[in-house]
Formats: C-alpha cells, sequence, structure tokens
C-alpha cells in the first residue's frame, strides 16, 4: 500500500509544479521512508514550501487534548506554522496569502468527534473563499466499512460535530473531503490523491504501510484507534478510566468497582459484532485513578467490517449501570452531561440511557436517520 503523499512523490510532485505550497498536516503524517510529508516536501519544493498549519494538539504534535497551540516560525526553515487550534479555528485570508494551492495530509481516524474532520472543513471553506485550490493526499483509517452511530442535532453542532454524518462515518480524508465539497456546496478547486494498493478490508494493521505514529497524544496504536469511538464517552464520564497515560490509552475501561470477571461474562450473553472484551489488570496514568490499580477490561476489535463501535459503547455502559448502579456511571464527581451530549452530538442518548429505554430501538432510529447519508457516502468513495 503506497499512501496518497508518495503517489504524489512517485508522479514527481506533478500537481505543485511552479507554485506556492502550503501544508496541513502534522508529525504524524509519515511518508514510506519514514520522513514526514513536511520534510518530503520541503526537500522537493524548497522555499515553494510556504507556510504550514497545523490541527489540534499542533503542527509537531505536542499539545495535549483541548490545549490552544498558537502560531511561531519553523525553528528551521522559518516559515509560518500557523495554529487552527488557538485563537482561530479556520485559516484566515492573511493565513492564505501567497499561496497557490494547500496540500492536506492528517492522519485521521474517520470519528466526528476527532477533530481533524472539522480542521479539515474549515481549511476546505477558507480555500474556497480565498480561491485557493486544495490537493488532499490520501490515507487509511482504522474502520473504512464502518458507518455508525445517531446523526447529529444541529442544535449541537460544535467542533466536535461539524458536519451531518454519524460518528462513525467510514470514509478517508480524500473521501470526506469529496463529500464535504459536494454537501457543502463548496465552489472550490479540489483533487485527491488516492492511495494505491489499498482496499478497505486492509483496515488491520498488515506491517506493510508507513510506520504509525500517535496523531495524538492518546491514539497510541492503531488499535487504540479502532476502539476510541467505543470509549470516547469516558472524557464525560471521569468515574469509569480509559487508560489515558498508558499505552492502552482508549483501549481499556476500569475503575475501581469494577469486576472484570463477572462484567466480561455478562457482555458475552449478548455478544458486541466485530468486538470482544476481556479482563485486564492495569495501573492508572491519569484521572480520578491515577497510581492506582485497576480492574478492567481490554476492548479487541476482532472484525473490522462488522465491528459497531458507537453501539458497542451504549452496551458497555448499560451493563455497568445495570450491574453497578446509575450513580456510579451518570453521577461520578466531574461528570459533564453537556460534553457527553457533544460527543455524540445529541441529548437523546444520554437521556435514553438515564432512563432505561431499550437500545435496540434507540439503534434501529439510528439506522433509519443514516440512510440518507450512506446514499451520499457511497458517490464519494474511492476504493472497493
Amino acid at each position: 500500500m503506497t499512501t496518497g503523499i508518495d503517489v504524489l512523490r512517485v508522479r514527481r510532485f506533478d500537481l505543485l509544479r511552479g507554485r506556492r505550497v502550503g501544508l496541513l498536516s502534522h508529525q504524524a503524517a509519515l511518508t514510506a521512508d519514514g520522513a514526514t510529508s513536511a520534510q518530503l516536501l520541503r526537500r522537493a519544493l524548497g522555499t515553494r514550501l510556504s507556510a504550514l498549519y497545523g490541527p489540534e494538539h499542533g503542527f509537531f504534535g505536542q499539545a495535549g487534548a483541548g490545549e490552544h497551540t498558537y502560531t511561531r516560525r519553523h525553528p528551521d526553515w522559518g516559515i509560518p506554522v500557523h495554529a487552527l487550534y488557538g485563537e482561530r479555528r479556520a485559516p484566515s485570508p492573511e493565513m492564505l496569502a501567497g499561496i497557490d494551492v494547500i496540500v492536506c495530509d492528517l492522519q485521521d481516524l474517520g470519528v466526528r468527534c476527532y477533530t481533524y474532520l472539522a480542521t479539515l472543513r474549515n481549511m476546505l471553506e477558507a480555500c474556497a473563499a480565498a480561491c485557493v485550490e486544495v490537493i488532499v493526499t490520501d490515507r487509511p483509517i482504522p474502520l473504512p466499512h464502518t458507518v455508525d452511530g445517531p446523526m447529529p442535532d444541529p442544535r449541537l453542532a460544535s467542533f466536535v460535530a461539524p458536519c451531518a454524518l454519524p460518528l462513525v462515518y467510514g470514509m478517508t480524508p480524500a473521501e470526506t473531503a469529496l463529500w464535504l465539497r459536494d454537501t457543502l456546496g463548496l465552489t472550490l478547486r479540489l483533487q485527491v490523491v488516492p492511495m494505491d494498493g489499498w482496499r478497505r478490508d486492509d483496515a488491520a494493521w498488515d506491517g506493510s504501510r508507513p510506520a504509525f505514529l500517535p496523531p495524538s497524544p492518546g491514539i497510541k496504536t492503531w488499535e487504540s484507534a479502532m476502539t476510541y469511538a467505543a470509549t470516547v464517552f469516558t472524557e464525560a464520564l471521569p468515574g469509569i478510566d480509559c487508560g489515558r497515560g498508558t499505552n492502552l490509552a482508549f483501549r481499556v475501561l476500569g475503575a475501581p468497582w469494577l469486576r472484570a470477571e463477572a462484567f466480561c461474562e455478562r457482555l458475552a450473553q449478548t455478544p458486541l459484532p466485530g468486538m470482544t472484551l476481556h479482563p485486564y489488570r492495569y495501573v492508572a496514568g491519569a484521572g480520578a485513578y491515577a497510581g492506582r490499580e485497576l480492574d478492567g477490561v481490554r476492548l479487541t476489535v476482532t472484525d473490522p467490517a462488522r465491528v459497531r463501535p458507537a453501539e458497542a459503547s451504549l452496551c458497555v455502559l448499560r451493563a455497568l449501570g445495570d450491574m453497578y448502579g446509575a450513580t456510579r456511571v451518570w453521577r461520578h464527581k466531574g461528570v459533564r452531561a453537556a460534553w457527553f451530549d457533544k460527543l455524540y452530538a445529541s441529548d437523546r442518548v444520554r437521556r435514553s440511557m438515564q432512563e432505561g429505554a431499550a437500545l435496540s430501538a434507540l439503534f434501529r432510529q439510528w439506522r433509519r436517520d443514516r440512510q440518507a447519508f450512506a446514499r451520499a457516502r457511497r458517490a464519494c468513495l474511492l476504493y472497493a
């Protein structure tokens, strides 16, 4: 498999000849030889690489979740490194001045609340307004088959719910850019550079692609990227730990009151499609239980084509509430109900959970609500 930026290299950067280039990317965007896309373009273009733009966590990937970043000069190249997660979250006309084309090369997850989606949308809209061409060089996502979760309530639109698509939307960055252009009706010069030799069935890590670097501090491995959507609710429910600060962030769930053997036996009675849970003891690295040994469970995606992580998240939450009491889930010190609603872009999800409503009815409604999106998505897919 060859990523889009390496395909562009094979083509001798034909789309960039004689042009001043800006790059929206980060240090997780690696090439086949281990360089970053920025380093590759600097070698190929020299000073025609005129500006860099960084999403949440910063171009250099050093900022924590939600931490503001700031525009600076590249320490070696002297070009601006514009922060798109600080005072501004969209490029200003001044940030795009003198740029002929923007290359977007982000390692994304295909999950709505992972903020690189919002950054991509903002970049496309800014470039459409400034008449700057955009080229999106493509990368794999962990769950390319999966479309799961609720469609967003327009009242809860935010930077973690920037578009009318479900929580897990199963499109690569290039496919997403095509969908955004068409859905938003943008008058935009957009070109995509697809990967070569990649199929949707290649979601599992096979060792044949460029090395994986964390696209954010909490997504340390490809496996964490696959389970992120199933465990991200912990950002709003601090009574449940997700392994932040450890190498298993977003791959585990734990609490002092959890009894993992019994919990896994309970969930095994109604297996989660494409996912298994196993007991796993670990020491919490951050949050309310930092430094404490927790009885926990480890989530594993066994079939990326069948897994439904958004549905799995609610099945897990329901089981935790049934076995250990809703108070431990929903009334722990520091619970952020409004943030839970923002993550799912719906207050109905939380209300249904708290009221004990049947999950099967909620999931059926999700599937009905996603039908129009599914049709639009199919029109933008680049890979079988």
